[in-house]
């Protein structure tokens, strides 16, 4: 095995990224050792969208292939781990929207025992036709988030860069609920990660989901909100401890008129809409001012999403969030997690 090296994180245009990784290798294929043909992306380049990641060209994104392996690379039968290994990599390069704590492969599917997630590049014409492996499972990890440039993230979030990409756009903005993400389809339900365990504070979700699981198509799923137990605001007029934001199928997100219509026949409230409209920040700064000062109680911030559908590869520029600079306050004044505590139910039309 090559020795481990590091590099600083640098991006590099395309040809200086041929030539830095050809050079590095040896211009040789680091599986085989015959001459390298292609300077192959360990990453899928098109995952990599913020600006100063564009393209993926980063040398530890890199690997010197010959044309045979460069296949295989792309059908994913050899690996990310197994590529990074050969050429002496030991820093994983990720676009930034992506988890650091999962594995993936080329294309943004994430890698576990039960077999592989569907990523945001699944349903795209030139992956499907080169992707090989028939270990996918139907469920989906919901994305990260952005916040918008002036939310009150933690030190983990992501914040857009700008918000240009919702300009020209119909949006609607809708209250952001302190609880837990929920995903549900015609056979399953769970958390943020599709396994996640089971807890308490889940089963009133699960229950009141697979009443409805029925009425879903294998390839359609819910996501909402799970507010049955307390986190940092105590909730005590919720219309249900199950709130549907919105509805996917396949890799498409559902337009917010058709969101509604689901949510009618699900019998599964929708959170407050706050303001619906063009993309204007002024006049959505007023309408959760207007908001606020109505609400009878703390508030978290609210959701921003396009009103039209779109696909789950352009979600980091379809959905952002604000949150609240005191509720982020209390988060990070706040003693543990919730979910290692006792459970407060919220509750229901009190």
């Amino acid at each position: 095995m090559k020795p481990r090296r590091h590099h600083p994180i640098e991006l590099l245009s395309r040809d200086e990224f041929r030539e830095a990784v050809f050079v590095r290798d040896g211009h040789r294929c680091v599986v085989c050792g015959a001459p390298a043909q292609d300077a192959h992306h360990i990453i899928e380049r098109r995952l990599f969208k913020a600006a100063h990641e564009q393209g993926g060209y980063f040398l530890d994104n890199g690997a010197s292939l010959c044309g045979p392996h460069h296949i295989e690379a792309e059908q994913t039968t050899l690996s990310c781990d197994a590529i990074r290994e050969r050429c002496g990599i030991e820093r994983i390069v990720l676009p930034e929207h992506l988890y650091p704590d999962f594995q993936y492969d080329k294309w943004g599917n994430i890698i576990t025992e039960k077999g592989r997630v569907k990523g945001e590049l699944f349903y795209d014409e030139s992956v499907q036709k080169i992707l090989r492996g028939d270990d996918f499972i139907k469920y989906f990890k919901y994305p990260r988030t952005y916040h918008l440039p002036w939310s009150a993230p933690s030190a983990d979030d992501k914040v857009l860069e700008d918000e240009s990409v919702f300009t020209g756009q119909e949006v609607v903005v809708t209250e952001k609920m302190d609880g837990e993400n929920f995903t549900g389809y015609n056979d399953y339900c769970h958390a943020r990660s599709v396994d996640s365990p089971n807890h308490p504070s889940r089963h009133k979700a699960k229950e009141i989901w697979f009443q409805r699981a029925y009425l879903l198509d294998d390839n359609m799923r819910v996501c909402g909100e799970n507010l049955y137990a307390m986190h940092t605001i105590r909730y005590r007029d919720l219309k249900s401890y199950l709130l549907l934001f919105s509805i996917w199928i396949d890799d498409r997100c559902l337009c917010w008129d058709e969101t509604l219509e689901y949510a009618e026949l699900l019998e599964l409230p929708t959170p407050e809409v706050i303001y619906r409209g063009p993309y204007q920040r002024e006049a959505i700064e007023q309408a959760y001012a207007d908001y606020r000062r109505q609400a009878a109680r703390e508030l978290e911030g609210f959701v921003l999403r396009r009103a039209g559908e779109f696909r789950f590869f352009d979600f980091s520029r379809s959905v952002a969030k604000f949150v609240e600079p005191q509720f982020r306050q209390q988060l990070n004044e706040a003693h543990g997690h919730w979910i290692s505590g006792k459970v407060t139910e919220n509750g229901v039309g009190e």
